[in-house]
């Protein structure tokens, strides 16, 4: 009995060190969600102006750009895979490799080499892990990206677009992140960042809509060259925030129903070891009473 009672109070000690660990981590990723959610605001508007930008470019110029054409042969396809640099977020990582996997097995069932670009060490260690080769990979600001990751990201993604495939060049890039819903929903997304999908509009004109006319200095060429690199880079950095406030918020859930479990653990750990200190207490006082018992007869 003591030794059971030994073994229950050494897990309530180190149940309760890993709640404490695990309240810590819900109140830091607590206090970083709105910073994130702020950013992901901040930055929508921009993206949206610019994408409005190059649309209209597109759109309204008879300019065919090397990324906005659509190649004939699409032979190597690029995947960029967004992923958390750290664990105990759940599920949050593992939902957005298992939809890189599935659009891998997409891409190579159309007869396409694939070819992946990480971002985030739990997605490098699952590649590295099946021995996989990783083109490029980016860690260490999964949780808070600056315009400088996305732009590091993007060069070098629109270089490898630009190359011939033959010198390693891709034809075409995908995206894998995950989208901020809510605070309880974030969903694994996949996107074409290029070529680029740019579009001023889905429905057709009305009879009496005066469409708007666009001038180009110096020419809608020059202007594409200037517009899309931002395009590029911004998206990714939108991105980026996006799987960042996804990423707290799938760790702060995480770790309030881990703090939560850990509590209800030592909970059930505190009433086994009262009842084995009960049930030796009790066998204690049996053998006293044996033992006089003995004495007396």
């Amino acid at each position: 009995m003591a030794g059971q009672q030994r073994v229950y109070r050494a897990r309530i000690r180190s149940t309760a060190s890993l709640e404490k660990i695990f309240r810590a981590m819900e109140l830091i990723a607590s206090s970083r969600i709105s910073k994130a959610r702020q950013a992901v605001a901040s930055s929508t508007p921009y993206a949206r102006a610019i994408s409005r930008a190059v649309s209209a470019v597109a759109t309204y110029s008879d300019v065919d750009h090397i990324l906005t054409t659509e190649k004939e042969n699409v032979r190597r396809a690029a995947i960029l895979v967004v992923t958390s640099d750290r664990g105990m977020a759940g599920a949050y990582s593992s939902n957005a490799i298992k939809a890189s996997e599935q659009l891998r097995e997409r891409l190579e069932g159309e007869g396409k080499e694939v070819v992946t670009y990480v971002s985030g060490r739990k997605g490098v260690a699952f590649l590295r892990f099946r021995k996989r080769e990783i083109a490029a990979e980016w860690t260490g600001f999964s949780d808070a990206p600056r315009y400088e990751n996305a732009e590091e990201i993007g060069d070098t993604l629109v270089e490898a677009f630009l190359k011939d495939e033959n010198d390693g060049g891709v034809d075409e890039i995908h995206i894998v992140y995950t989208r901020f819903v809510s605070m309880v929903s974030q969903e694994p997304e996949i996107i074409r960042l290029l070529p680029l999908e740019v579009v001023e509009g889905t429905e057709p004109p009305a009879e009496d809509e005066v469409l708007p006319l666009y001038s180009f200095e110096p020419n809608a060429s020059d202007v594409l060259d200037a517009l899309l690199p931002k395009y590029v880079n911004s998206r990714i950095f939108n991105v980026l925030l996006q799987a960042s406030a996804s990423e707290l918020a799938a760790r702060q859930r995480a770790m309030k129903s881990a703090s939560d479990n850990a509590k209800e653990l030592i909970r059930t750990y505190t009433r086994l070891a009262n009842q084995a200190r009960q049930a030796e207490i009790t066998q204690e006082i049996s053998e006293i009473v044996g033992g006089a018992d003995a004495l007396a007869g």
